[in-house]
């Protein structure tokens, strides 16, 4: 029989011995832990780090009972009864920081400036515009009820009160939460540390001359980057070209400084492929088929403590496979109990776009918002897996489903925006 008995592929309808999407992360996931250090920082620097301690507050916030309004303070009692006028003398003005001292009888108001502590006895503002002002008196009406515009003491946080429990990623509001209760140092997770390296002969650094078949280095860039931003400490490890012994002392070395190794390049079939061959004797490594575009081959497992990526070499995959699979994982490690929601837009599709039914597509697309409020999605044009320009020129990814086929112009995709992830 004329016929090449031919072994499986991204391009077949359906690939057998792939996992889902679903799958593959989940496996990954089972697989990290934690990572249990913490380190005593100041507030100062601790925007995006994860809290090792909950906060808990000392203090009242607010710690006294002060004006919501500039205004003027007064006793409930003195509210005129419906269809009345009251009129009531100015005896004195406070301002915040500087509390008043005297008493306030009954008949009398003092006005009052936004955030000044209520004088004894006063349990009422009347806001300035409010009022009609005759000299050293105003005029109220019966518009008003008791205890308007008055802030009470701990009604935001009461003392002895957890704020922020532990596993918290902290935002600017919370940073000035925690500055608010008086704190300077607090408890967080200590940072990750990640070891990146490119592997093959046909990968260049800068300043090294071009020749055929070769590429400058992207995805090293691309990964150091994208874990600079999660807040991890990375060990630029190179260059490592396609020779068993360098790349054996790469991991070596790596697994010994790093909590994580990424590397690019080395994990599918080629002959060359020198990657999988080390790392299937040197660490518990999983080497998986993953039903989606781009990012098929995908390598996976431990190096003794540390955790290995291993992602396709292809620029493009390399960025896709990193935000769908290795940014919860980190998340997972980095102790943050409830990440930031990244989230998932219905958008019209303005342009067909083929897909085989079987596995998941990753396309880059743009996102925008019509006239009438609805959200409008194309791809970024062509959509190779090493066109990492469809990807700088996203802001999205349009997320085809496993079980979907070719989309039409005009269907409903399902997208997430870059802002949730990076």
């Amino acid at each position: 029989m004329n016929r090449i008995d031919k072994k499986s592929s991204c391009a077949d309808e359906q690939e057998s011995d792939t996992l889902t999407v679903n799958q593959a992360l989940r496996n990954m996931l089972n697989t990290v832990e934690e990572k249990n250090s913490n380190e005593l920082i100041h507030l100062s620097t601790a925007v995006d780090r994860v809290l090792g301690k909950p906060i808990m507050s000392s203090i009242n916030v607010p710690s006294h009972c002060n004006s919501a309004v500039d205004g003027y303070a007064i006793r409930s009692v003195d509210l005129p009864h419906h269809g009345e006028i009251t009129c009531l003398p100015i005896v004195a003005q406070v301002v915040a920081g500087h509390p008043y001292h005297g008493s306030l009888n009954s008949g009398e108001c003092i006005q009052i400036m936004t955030g000044a502590q209520m004088p004894d006895s006063a349990d009422t503002v009347i806001m300035q515009e409010h009022v009609e002002l005759e000299g050293n008196t105003i005029r109220i009406d019966a518009s008003h009820v008791p205890g308007q515009n008055v802030r009470q003491a701990g009604e935001d946080i009461q003392a002895g009160q957890v704020v922020l429990d532990a596993g918290t990623q902290l935002t600017p509001p919370q940073i000035g939460l925690i500055a608010s209760l008086g704190v300077a140092e607090i408890t967080v997770k200590t940072r990750l540390t990640a070891a990146v390296f490119s592997t093959g002969d046909e990968v260049l650094g800068f300043g090294q001359p071009t020749h055929e078949g070769c590429i400058y280095d992207s995805n090293r860039y691309s990964l150091m980057a994208a874990l600079k931003m999660l807040g991890c400490n990375v060990l630029d490890m190179g260059i490592i070209p396609d020779d068993p012994v360098k790349l054996q002392q790469a991991f070596t070395l790596s697994a010994n400084s790093a909590d994580i190794i990424f590397t690019s390049g080395g994990v599918s079939v080629g002959s060359a492929d020198y990657t999988k061959q080390i790392l299937s004797k040197t660490g518990s490594i999983n080497f998986w088929k993953v039903a989606m575009k781009p990012g098929r081959p995908i390598a996976f497992g431990k190096i003794n403590d540390s955790i290995f990526f291993g992602h396709p070499g292809n620029p493009v995959a390399v960025m896709v496979t990193f935000y769908q699979f290795a940014l919860p994982c980190l998340q997972k490690m980095m102790g943050i109990d409830k990440p930031l929601i990244t989230p998932l837009i219905q958008a019209r599709c303005t342009q067909p776009i083929r897909k085989l039914a079987g596995r998941t597509e990753f396309q880059r697309g743009v996102l925008s918002r019509g006239k009438s409020g609805q959200w409008h999605v194309s791809t970024t044009g062509q959509q190779g897996s090493g066109v990492l320009r469809s990807m700088s020129d996203a802001n999205a990814f349009i997320i085809l489903n496993h079980d979907q086929s070719s989309i039409e112009e005009g269907d409903w995709v399902t997208v997430q925006p870059f802002s949730g992830l990076f």
